[in-house]
């Protein structure tokens, strides 16, 4: 059932908001509820989930060679912080390396697998805000395909995605002026205004590392994950699970079913437990949010309004974590502009592995949208320096 989100409706678009930056040939629409997340800030946040309970995270620390010995898996790693070789030993291998999954398994012996990946590109746009909702719209396209025009960090509007089929190397993946163009046209079909390639102030692609069905077009390819065991030739070896496919929506439960396939592997046992953990600084409930800032806000009233909103809404009440050495502005350290201080940086490189100012403008934050490129260099000689007298 529905507790937090309420259930569907339809709009009359003659009336509502919605309608106001639409084509007058669209008078009703239809609107349901969902959730939306910042993906790379979900990322951040399961592995320090992960670190405080136990694990160890090493960025930056790419697999040389892995390989069975007497029921044990001996990795081979190099650490790129100081050019240096680094062993690990463990008794279970997951690879979980999503669009670099099959590049990944070249590294690793195991048994020949007809299982592969297919890589698919989604590339979005980002452009100055259409409307001052906060409702997102989604669009059927000409070519059954739909997409999506989403408010997008207060002062713009992210529309998406394309769905075509990618080759090479993921970390290179980028979009294409051809879907610059699709996006605006498609777009522009529906909006009053015409959107158009000039109109784009920003933009990125991402790979959906898809389990590989044989779908003929990259839109019909199955959104399902698949997970394979290998135990080698002979089987009874140190167990080697991959992940084949799998989406952020359905993230924790693939995490239970990837345990539930270990468990003939695990000395301990531990059934599902995940539907009532909170991620770090997640420990209220969504209504409670309101009353949560305005805590914060009152705590430190030095931050504006859109300032105070952005800080909780990434970082939620770890907040206090964040600025508990702070008793007054001055306290805040450097300004790198956008609202973005010296103790949030200083945090971002402690506690989230932030190593650059692309990490903490773009995969920590999306201060990006905002920051001058003297602003950014700024930055970046300041992590530079900091990770460096760390060590």
């Amino acid at each position: 059932g529905r507790e937090e989100l309420p259930g569907t409706s339809m709009v009359d678009l003659t009336t509502d908001e919605a309608g106001e930056v639409l084509k007058n040939s669209f008078r009703k629409g239809f609107e349901y509820s969902d959730c939306w997340v910042m993906d790379s800030r979900l990322v951040v946040l399961n592995a320090i989930d992960a670190r405080e309970k136990g694990a160890e995270i090493h960025t930056r620390l790419p697999l040389v060679s892995a390989s069975r010995d007497d029921g044990i898996w001996n990795l081979e790693l190099f650490d790129k912080k100081t050019n240096t070789p680094y062993s690990v030993k463990a008794k279970t291998l997951i690879n979980a390396s999503g669009p670099w999954l099959d590049g990944t398994m070249e590294h690793i012996s195991h048994c020949k697998t007809s299982e592969h990946i297919r890589m698919v590109k989604g590339s979005h746009i980002i452009i100055r805000k259409l409307f001052d909702h906060e409702r997102s719209y989604i669009f059927q396209n000409a070519d059954g395909r739909i997409i999506f025009a989403i408010p997008y960090e207060r002062e713009f509007t992210m529309i998406g995605t394309t769905d075509q089929d990618f080759h090479g190397n993921p970390g290179e993946v980028a979009i294409s002026e051809e879907e610059i163009h699709y996006l605006c046209q498609a777009a522009s079909e529906y909006f009053v205004d015409d959107i158009k390639p000039e109109d784009v102030v920003s933009h990125f692609a991402g790979i959906r590392p898809l389990f590989d069905d044989g779908k003929s077009e990259a839109k019909a390819a199955t959104r399902d994950y698949v997970l394979k065991i290998d135990t080698g030739s002979k089987g009874g070896e140190a167990p080697l699970l991959s992940i084949y496919g799998g989406k952020i929506t359905t993230y924790r439960k693939l995490a239970e079913s990837v345990i539930e396939k270990l468990a003939p592997f695990l000395q301990e046992k531990k059934g599902p437990w995940t539907e009532t953990e909170n991620l770090p600084g997640g420990d209220f409930r969504p209504a409670e949010f309101e009353k949560e800032l305005q805590n914060f806000t009152e705590e430190y009233p030095f931050f504006d309004k859109t300032a105070a909103y952005r800080l909780f809404r990434l970082y939620g009440t770890r907040v206090w974590k964040m600025f508990e050495a702070v008793n007054e502005q001055a306290d805040l350290g450097d300004d790198f502009g956008s609202g973005l201080f010296g103790v949030e940086v200083d945090y971002l490189i402690e506690q989230e592995w932030a190593k650059s100012a692309e990490d903490i403008l773009w995969r920590r934050t999306k201060l990006g949208l905002h920051t001058s490129s003297k602003e950014s260099d700024v930055l970046e000689e300041y992590v530079k320096k900091k990770i460096l007298a760390e060590g």
